[in-house]
């Protein structure tokens, strides 16, 4: 029973909606995620290294998509970003972040509360360059990219300027480049 109300403990952070979705729809917070997200919501480095499928990824989204919903990061710009040298592991993310975003709108909306446009978008070398350019007039909040296509933006003024409200910053796989 204790582990039991040690692990919904850390869904106190959140805002109550997002807390209830998560209990709803995930469940209990794993270990991980109720070590972290104290950590995370105090601002603090976190190095969360756990196996597969133990919630790596939502702990480390979570708290970004709760300051983006709760108007503490106001929209509109980078507020997260994720970098991972996997393109393909890049889209899956995406694609697992929107379901997430869509069934908080869900709850929000039967709340009456107020829900903002949070756009995530992936930026890899096989980005067009129209979406690019789109990219750098409408920033989404959460942007998704390899560290070879950070490392293209942070070299051009335009992309530099893309990633100056950057709120958090989340290394996936930081394994596969660390030597470099």
């Amino acid at each position: 029973m204790a582990a039991k109300n040690m692990s919904t403990a850390g869904l106190s952070f959140f805002h109550p909606l997002i807390g209830q979705w998560f209990s709803e729809k995930v469940g209990l917070p794993t270990d991980i995620q109720g070590k972290a997200w104290p950590e995370i919501a105090r601002g603090r480095h976190v190095l969360v290294t756990a196996p597969t499928g133990s919630g790596k990824t939502l702990a480390a989204f979570l708290w970004g998509l709760n300051q983006l919903l709760s108007g503490a990061w106001p929209a509109g710009r980078v507020r997260v970003l994720y970098v991972s040298p996997l393109k393909a592991l890049n889209n899956d993310v995406r694609k697992n972040l929107l379901k997430p975003l869509q069934e908080l709108k869900e709850y929000f909306s039967s709340a009456g509360a107020a829900f903002p446009q949070i756009n995530v978008l992936t930026r890899s070398g096989d980005t067009p360059g129209e979406e690019r350019r789109r990219m750098i007039r409408r920033p989404p909040e959460v942007l998704i990219t390899t560290p070879e296509s950070l490392n293209l933006l942070l070299s051009s003024k335009s992309g530099r300027t893309l990633l100056t409200g950057i709120a958090t910053v989340i290394l996936d796989e930081i394994h596969a480049v660390t030597g470099t």
